[in-house]
């Protein structure tokens, strides 16, 4: 089947809103965790974890932070103005505009917006930098396709940056179908323990398992741990509103990943099993292999499109062949970092080149994460499903954890 041809509809499941985990575990590994081929199911503990992965595995998460990226405005008739600050719109690099002093530009959505129909709003912020007055005021361009509006932050302290602002003032974005508001404790259990790079809106949940021990635990079997990094925005939370998938399009999100990883990469794979701590990691795993291939037939532009991976190459080069060429590009450049966005879409029908295991959360019926799944064990995503809903697994963000072995 053309996975454009897909019914969105043949991937629901009932999940009784009392399954949906509000809060994690006080322990992060002492979660559930379930280990399937897609023909066997095995129940474990998240701390088993080191005994689950071969000694040679190559473990790869994603360093991304969840930024504070809600921004609550008052204004002088009462109105609540939330502004979610998506990505940086200028400067469009994210370290770049975390360090800006005065002026900045957001992409974001509004929330209330038919409250704010012009002026700007106001907001007097304290941080360690200095206090300062933050303005918000609409760009004068039309709202993007997903509606969300460009948005003119400007403040009169030049000690003060804007990682300061959001930092002092924002607000953890938790997902919304945790139906709560944010809490004091989500700044914390909102974070994986590694994430230090700033600019996700949501967390790549599967991560959210690990300890400092646990990690310590891995390493010492013998385990590479490597990074990469996938700032998540909101349309991961966006539902597949088609009733077929080709007609959904999927979000734009920025990627990046060490020239010397991709090296490596290149070397290992196929020799040594790959491991992708969730769903961000493994679309930025396989988005490589798709850029090399892009490069080697001189159709890279800087994005890899959705249907990409579907189109008709012939048998393609081998995954190391596209690695190394995209290795090599990179490093005639003098370039130590590959960054580029993608809009890959994982579906049934998807042929894996780097990923080998997963170990990722159990998603929202009608996904595409879920679709994502299937491609990775086929039809027995549903048995596993089923058995995580007989056996009281906790789900979605905050809930339990899969590890999956790639179906052969």
């Amino acid at each position: 089947m053309n996975p454009r041809d897909i019914k969105i509809e043949d991937f629901n499941y009932p999940l009784p809103d009392g399954r949906i985990a509000k809060h994690p575990l006080a322990v992060r590994d002492a979660c559930k965790l379930l280990v399937s081929d897609g023909s066997t199911v095995e129940d474990r503990v998240f701390s088993d974890l080191p005994d689950l992965l071969p000694a040679d595995a190559v473990l790869v998460c994603n360093n991304t932070r969840v930024i504070n990226a809600r921004l609550r405005f008052v204004k002088s008739t009462g109105a609540t103005i939330e502004i979610f600050c998506l990505e940086p719109h200028a400067p469009a690099d994210y370290a770049q505009a975390f360090a800006t002093r005065g002026r900045c530009e957001w992409q974001c959505l509004v929330g209330n917006a038919k409250r704010w129909k012009d002026g700007a709003l106001e907001m007097d912020v304290e941080t360690p930098s200095g206090e300062t007055k933050l303005t918000a005021i609409r760009a004068d361009v039309a709202p993007a396709t997903d509606n969300s509006r460009t948005i003119i932050f400007e403040w009169d302290n030049d000690a003060v940056a804007m990682s300061d602002i959001i930092a002092a003032v924002g607000e953890i974005p938790i997902p919304p179908y945790l139906n709560r508001p944010s809490e004091d404790a989500d700044s914390k259990d909102y974070q994986t323990v590694y994430s230090h790079i700033d600019g996700s809106v949501a967390a790549p949940t599967a991560g959210l398992h690990f300890t400092p021990e646990l990690m310590d635990r891995l390493q010492a079997k013998g385990v590479a741990v490597r990074e990469l990094t996938l700032h998540v925005g909101a349309g991961t939370f966006r539902p597949v509103k088609s009733e077929v998938i080709g007609e959904h399009d999927m979000h734009s999100e920025f990627i990046a990943v060490p020239t010397v990883f991709i090296r490596e990469l290149a070397e290992i794979v196929g020799k040594r099993p790959v491991v992708a701590v969730g769903t961000t990691s493994v679309r930025t795993l396989e988005s490589l292999f798709h850029a090399g291939r892009l490069l080697i037939s001189g159709r890279w532009d800087g994005e890899v499109p959705q249907w990409s991976p579907y189109e008709d190459d012939g048998d393609g080069p081998e995954a190391s062949t596209a690695l190394s060429a995209l290795a090599d590009y990179l490093e005639s450049r003098g370039e130590d970092m590959f960054m580029a966005r993608t809009r890959i879409i994982i579906a049934p029908g998807y042929e894996y080149k780097i990923v080998d295991k997963m170990i990722t959360n159990f998603h929202q019926p009608e996904s595409t994460l879920l679709l994502l799944v299937c491609a990775f064990i086929g039809e027995g995503w549903r048995k596993a499903y089923e058995h995580a809903l007989d056996g009281e697994y906790r789900f979605l963000s905050y809930g339990d954890a899969c590890l999956l072995s790639r179906r052969r």
